[in-house]
């Protein structure tokens, strides 16, 4: 069981973590979770290149260190690198250490202010210790100067794309009924979400287009 659009009680149980950005701007923010993965990464570079569009990809640490020329051609594509721990752990499952520890061992690689935690599962006091890491210790000394702040970047619309069950019209149809201006949507660069990725990722980006929509980084 998942929700397609993110509860208004969830921004206000975490105040402090983004959900949307400016509704007042009709721009619209890809995100990709759980790369980079071989040939999905590239169809997802491919076909945002044919639109013109920019997103940012929130990459495991581990999946960086398998594929680093995959996570190069992000990079040099002008797309934003998100943090999403090496490990892929989840956050209420995982004691506050280990998390942040993971999460500094990915920040080594991606070196980023933009954080997102997987399966969207983060404790409170790991948000507070994330947060702490970065204002006194520099985030594991991988933060420059010029990223002020860890951004803990939730969504606005989740497509779907990681359910197996899930119909790639219905993944469309997902996105498209429920993003707006300055939503943060989540896809997944993986194996496993890939065959409805393939399907709904060049029709939203059509759908949107057509409609005066521009695609943003975070």
């Amino acid at each position: 069981m998942y929700l397609i659009k993110s509860p208004l009680l969830l921004k206000w149980y975490y105040p402090s973590l983004v959900w949307n950005k400016s509704r007042s701007e009709k721009v619209i923010y890809l995100t990709f979770d759980d790369g980079p993965i071989p040939n999905v990464t590239d169809f997802v570079l491919k076909t945002l290149k044919a639109f013109h569009a920019k997103a940012t990809f929130f990459c495991i640490g581990d999946n960086i260190q398998k594929h680093p020329e995959v996570f190069n051609r992000v990079k040099n594509d002008g797309h934003a690198i998100g943090n999403h721990t090496f490990n892929h752990l989840k956050g209420w499952k995982t004691d506050d250490e280990t998390y942040v520890q993971n999460t500094i061992k990915c920040q080594e690689l991606t070196q980023t202010s933009l954080f997102r935690p997987p399966y969207g599962r983060i404790k409170k006091s790991q948000v507070r210790s994330l947060k702490s890491m970065l204002l006194n210790q520099g985030f594991g000394s991988q933060i420059t100067a010029t990223d002020s702040n860890l951004q803990i970047i939730m969504w606005d619309v989740l497509s779907g794309d990681f359910d197996i069950n899930l119909a790639p019209e219905k993944c469309y149809q997902n996105v498209i009924r429920h993003a707006d201006n300055g939503s943060i949507i989540v896809f997944h660069d993986s194996l496993k979400a890939f065959d409805r990725l393939e399907y709904t990722l060049p029709r939203v980006l059509k759908y949107f287009t057509e409609k005066g929509f521009t695609f943003a980084t975070l």
